[in-house]
């Protein structure tokens, strides 16, 4: 019969196995449950579009499986703004950078990534708009190679530190260039109704990643990947405004979808202060309940994934927690502050 001991073990290998399958569809790249708010790492054309602001600025930070060996911690800030909108007829243009880094693993695998993206959006009619957008960044990887246990160092009851590994990194340090380019649409019949769809590609320069110095037979281009989203927003009444949304992300044979209904809720004046509540999810991975609140030109949300998947069984059902922090402005001298689009908001009556 199997001792206690060998079932643990065998647990703990399949865990690790459910994790490494879990984790492939975003190997190569960082990402948030809360999509929508994070524009820039969507799709570059998403720079510059500010339906109701001239510009905004955004952080996140994203705790991940705290609850088992190998958590990740991510967090990102950045920025943009509209310009140039009295060089264009009916368009303009946008700015933007930011900056991500995550920490995961035992080995404290470090990505650092910085972009600056730009975008132009032209109005087609007075109904619809149209967005092209590219960013250019580096990103940067490091590792703690001296943390790291390999598989010849197992001695059949621990990894035993003094044994050698065989295994020789060039450098702990890695880094290189990286392009991602997209077009969006967004369509405003009226002042109650919205409708915005994207598709952006990433890693268009296919860039390599490895910290061997040869990895014969392996290939170690990072895999395109492509994103498509689309959202919509409704405005029911002066108190009630929903918006569905869905995100579809492929990269080789990995690929994730997550899709939810958010409402904001008017608490107070001409939508000064909202609610926000929300419900996402990632099919066969996790349930993702949202809540926060709008103060005036302040955004924060708060949102915790719930892990559906087999790996609750081992972190409980604790995926992830996820906080959000946004400032929308609107310039007080340029251009008059006027919208660019007829995204509903509570200003607007029936």
């Amino acid at each position: 019969m199997m001792d206690i001991g060998s079932k643990k073990l065998k647990w703990m290998v399949l865990a690790i196995i459910v994790m490494l399958l879990h984790a492939q569809t975003f190997a190569q790249d960082l990402h948030f449950s809360q999509f929508f708010n994070s524009p820039l790492s969507t799709n570059p054309a998403n720079t510059g579009f500010i339906p109701a602001a001239d510009y905004r600025l955004g952080a996140h930070y994203r705790d991940q499986w705290t609850s088992i060996p190998v958590p990740y911690k991510t967090i990102s800030i950045f920025g943009d703004f509209q310009f140039m909108r009295d060089r264009f007829r009916s368009g303009w243009m946008g700015l933007g950078g930011m900056i991500l880094q995550d920490v995961a693993g035992t080995g404290n695998l470090k990505s650092t990534k910085a972009y600056a993206s730009v975008a132009y959006h032209q109005m087609l009619g007075s109904t619809g708009l149209l967005s092209a957008g590219f960013n250019l960044g580096y990103a940067g990887k490091q590792i703690s190679a001296e943390k790291l246990t390999f598989d010849n160092q197992w001695n059949g009851r621990f990894f035993d530190g003094a044994t050698p590994s065989g295994e020789i990194l060039q450098s702990n340090s890695i880094g290189y260039f990286d392009l991602q380019a997209g077009l969006n649409y967004a369509y405003f019949p009226s002042d109650h109704v919205y409708l915005h769809a994207g598709f952006s590609m990433h890693h268009l320069n296919k860039p390599q990643e490895t910290f061997f110095a040869s990895t014969p037979n392996y290939d170690n281009t990072i895999t395109p990947r492509s994103i498509f989203f689309a959202d919509a927003v409704v405005k029911l009444n002066n108190r009630v405004i929903l918006s569905p949304s869905i995100y579809y992300s492929q990269q080789a044979k990995a690929s994730a979808f997550v899709g939810g209904l958010q409402m904001n809720y008017n608490v107070v004046g001409a939508g000064d202060q909202q609610l926000i509540g929300a419900m996402f999810f990632r099919p066969g991975d996790a349930y993702i309940p949202m809540i926060g609140y709008q103060w005036k030109s302040f955004k924060f949300m708060f949102s915790y994934d719930v892990s559906n998947s087999p790996i609750k069984y081992f972190n409980n059902s604790r995926g992830a927690s996820e906080m959000y922090m946004q400032y929308d402005g609107i310039y007080s001298t340029m251009y008059g502050g006027g919208r660019q689009s007829m995204c509903p908001t509570f200003t607007t009556g029936f």
